[in-house]
Parts: C-alpha cells; structure tokens; sequence
C-alpha cells in the first residue's frame, strides 16, 4: 500500500506544480500571460497527472481487493515485481494517452481571442479559442474518458463490491471493523476525486456554467492534492502520534 502511496504522492506533486504556480500569478495579477508553447507543455503534465491519478486509484483498490479477499496469497501474489509493473503501466499509459491532444493542438490554429477563461490550460476553454475543424480532438477526448474514467471507475466498482461483500462475511464486528479500516482512506479520495471530475465533465460548458466548471476544476485538480496526505497519514497512528508531539511538545 505505502508503495503505491508513494506513487500517488509523486503524482499529486506534478499536478499541484503544474497548475498552482500560474494559477497564483493569475490570482494576484488578475490574470497573466503565457507563450503558446508553455500552455500545451501545461496542459499536457495535467492529462497525464490526471489521467496517472486515475489509474493509480484503480491499482491501489485493486491491492485492497488482494488484501481482503485474499489475504493469504496477497504476499505472494503483490510482491515488488508486480507493484513495479502495475505503477509503470499507470506512468505510461498516462504518458501516451495524454499525447494525441497535445499533437492534434499543436496542428490547430488559434484565430479568435487569446484571452483563456480559466485558471489553466485546458482543453476546452483551448477549443473555444481555435478557428479550426475540433470535432477530431473531440472525437480523441471522448474516446480517451473511456479507459481514463469510465473504465477504471467500473473496476473500482466491482472490486468495493466484492470487498464489500467479504466484510461482511467477517462475524465478529471488530474483524469488520478492521477491515474497513484499511481501504476507507482509499475510498474517500475515489468517492472525492471522481465525484468532481465525472460531475465536472458533467456541467455544460457555456453560460452560467463556466463559473460553476471552474469552481469543480479547482477540487479535483488542488484540493484532492492537498487532502490526500491528510486522509492517508492521519489514519496511520504513529504519523498522528508525531504531529501531536510537534503541536503539544509537552505532552509526552
């Protein structure tokens, strides 16, 4: 688990520093400026920061899958090997997925306001701003939300599902209790993070909305940053037995 974490720590750092140091300028400027190259370089560290997340989550609900309803082959069967192949696959799959936007966006051709109404490059405060033909980049994204979203998403589904079902298999309550205990952590910051993007996806992206959109943008994009070491390290009894030593130094 404390390897994947890792992972997903290394992951939340390239997301918040991709997106908060712009975002500041903009906030204490009332806006900025940036070259055409610096926002798709932007853009493109968020897909694959985004889409990385996304996989990552599913890898690691796939590992509470092991530890629950299968404990006794979970070493065996979780070793380093296997947590080295399942992490490099989130890192690449997310690489290349995020690609074909940045490829397609580079051949297009911006002809109406260079103003983005938003805190960072992304895609579709871009579209907005091309004269050219987007239904190819369109086509490319809806595409892409399958195995980004749609697809780990239902894997995340079906394994709770089965968790869920061994835990209550447990007789005594303290067994349950325990058990739930492990993946809870995990499961607020699936319940948080796809909550936002899938209802971020949701909101239509004119009008009235576009407040509402940015608002969404900035809990899964910022905030799930920002709790995720919150969630995972105050659950661990120790960590939580630090901090209190460095708040309450007198209390031993």
């Amino acid at each position: 688990m404390y390897f994947f974490l890792s992972h997903l720590s290394f992951n939340d750092i390239l997301l918040s520093t991709t997106i908060e140091p712009e975002m500041l300028q903009v906030i204490v400027r009332e806006g900025t400026s940036i070259t055409r190259a610096g926002c798709f370089t932007q853009f493109y560290f968020f897909s694959i920061a985004t889409a990385n997340e996304c996989f990552l989550l599913t890898v690691m609900s796939y590992d509470r899958y092991l530890a629950i309803c299968n404990p006794l082959r979970y070493s065996s069967i979780m070793d380093l090997k296997h947590c080295m192949f399942l992490t490099s696959s989130c890192w690449v799959c997310g690489v290349l997925i995020a690609l074909p936007h940045v490829v397609l966006l580079q051949k297009m051709t911006f002809c109406a306001s260079n103003t983005i109404n938003h805190f960072y490059c992304d895609l579709l405060p871009l579209l907005k701003l091309s004269c050219s033909e987007t239904s190819t980049i369109e086509a490319v994204s809806v595409f892409n939300s399958i195995p980004i979203v749609f697809l780990p998403l239902i894997v995340i589904s079906v394994t709770y599902a089965n968790i869920i079902v061994a835990i209550l298999r447990i007789s005594a309550s303290a067994g349950r209790r325990k058990a739930f205990s492990t993946c809870s952590s995990h499961l607020t910051v699936v319940c948080m993070y796809y909550g936002t993007i899938v209802f971020n996806y949701l909101v239509p992206s004119e009008g009235q909305y576009i407040g509402l959109q940015k608002m969404i943008s900035v809990c899964y994009t910022i905030v799930t940053s920002l709790l995720n070491p919150l969630i995972y390290s105050l659950r661990n009894k120790e960590i939580t037995r630090a901090l209190m030593k460095c708040i309450f130094p007198k209390i031993k």
